[in-house]
């Protein structure tokens, strides 16, 4: 009884971990598409501050 206790609880730790494990993929996913939007944005900023100090000269 204590083995099948055992194995049970071993199941739903893998079990639970696979599910956070699936749902950590799709935040990654919807991260990493924050991230390539703000680096985009980053660099349209450099650029007109680029163009900016180049009229000033």
């Amino acid at each position: 009884m204590l083995v099948q206790f055992h194995d049970q609880v071993l199941y739903l730790k893998h079990n639970l971990n696979a599910q956070a494990i699936a749902s950590l993929k799709g935040e990654a996913g919807s991260i990493q598409t924050e991230i390539d939007r703000l680096i985009k944005e980053m660099n349209t900023s450099i650029a007109r501050a680029d163009e900016f100090i180049k009229e000033l000269h």
